[in-house]
């Protein structure tokens, strides 16, 4: 499937969605930018409609933005190899969640865990939503741009 039918079926499950592409002129990557509540229907209609099939997901992050977070999920389907970058923009940044899609891509369990740890995003519906590489008592979530590292700091 090209990237215009691509933008088309989604636009048409979420008649709101954003789109970019982005990459070099041969190999142009959709992004496809969604609301929260959208996101676990989305995922699904991607993993299992015919045509669809994105089956893998080989990536998962969040970014920080001033006014806003962007979770950023790269899938490809190993059928097809078409590539998609899904993105959801959660504007609550004092109460970051999206729903958890490691029912989905069983990737998602760990990469969920990190995001979790470091930028503090909920993942509503986690069946292990616990820190993976701070320990339990670490206080805060040192990849958010306001986070300020106590051991590290100067006093003047």
């Amino acid at each position: 499937m090209d990237n215009e039918s691509l933008k088309a079926k989604i636009a048409q499950w979420v008649p709101d969605a954003e789109f970019e592409e982005t990459g070099t002129s041969k190999a142009q990557l959709l992004n496809a930018i969604i609301t929260p509540d959208k996101l676990l229907e989305v995922a699904e209609k991607l993993r299992n409609e015919d045509g669809m099939k994105y089956d893998f997901m080989y990536c998962l992050t969040c970014v920080d933005f001033p006014e806003h977070f962007m979770m950023v999920y790269h899938l490809r389907s190993s059928e097809t190899w078409n590539e998609l970058v899904l993105k959801v923009k959660i504007e609550d940044k004092e109460k970051p969640e999206v729903e958890t899609l490691c029912h989905i891509w069983r990737t998602a369990e760990y990469h969920e865990r990190e995001v979790y740890d470091l930028f503090g995003v909920v993942f509503k519906n986690h069946p292990d939503l616990r820190r993976i590489l701070l320990d339990e008592e670490w206080e805060g979530y040192p990849l958010r741009k306001d986070y300020a590292d106590p051991v590290n700091m100067i006093s003047l």
